[in-house]
């Protein structure tokens, strides 16, 4: 049982594990919380790995979104190309990545944006890992807020994961073949 597990390479964890998988997921949450704290948002993915999540979360929050193309150098090193924004200089940036590891995409694409001309960039991760000092850096770098969902406790939680993981679970009990204690009697 996992939310939004980091698949970019993979359709399902059925390619990974031989044991029954359940995924929960958190787009409708993201959506949610972006439709009640954000004004005018313009979703930006990091890359084109994460164009059809993206664009989901966009979808349900009712938002336009682009994707950036994004050159990994090495884990601290990325080279990010944002698409033209002039059609939405009057929107607010919402960066939806699914982990914040060391947070440098976020980090460069908050630079391009500042020099496009667009402030205050709204970042949203699934998974708050926040290595070697990146929550600080993110704010340092120029992030108005940064917010996560509560998978990984950190003081940017701010989306609660229990109305998807719930169900998830509910349902991975009806789907395998785990003995119920009540039905033993």
């Amino acid at each position: 049982m996992t939310v939004d597990p980091h698949l970019h390479r993979y359709a399902s964890l059925d390619e990974i594990y031989s044991i029954p998988t359940f995924v929960a997921h958190t787009a409708a949450l993201l959506a949610a919380w972006i439709q009640r704290e954000v004004a005018r948002p313009l979703l930006i993915g990091p890359d084109s790995e994460s164009a059809q999540w993206v664009a989901d979360v966009a979808e349900r929050a009712g938002a336009p979104h682009v994707v950036s193309s994004k050159v990994r150098h090495g884990d601290r090193t990325v080279e990010i190309s944002i698409p033209d924004l002039a059609h939405h200089r009057d929107h607010t940036p919402v960066l939806v990545d699914d982990i914040i590891s060391t947070g440098r995409t976020m980090m460069e694409t908050i630079r391009q944006l500042e020099s496009a001309g667009l402030r205050g960039s709204i970042c949203i991760g699934v998974h708050a890992v926040f290595a070697d000092g990146a929550y600080e850096d993110l704010v340092t770098a120029g992030a108005a807020r940064v917010v996560t969902c509560d998978t990984i406790p950190h003081p940017t939680n701010a989306i609660d994961v229990v109305p998807v993981l719930a169900p998830a679970v509910q349902s991975s009990l009806s789907a395998t073949a785990f003995e119920r204690p009540e039905s033993r009697k």
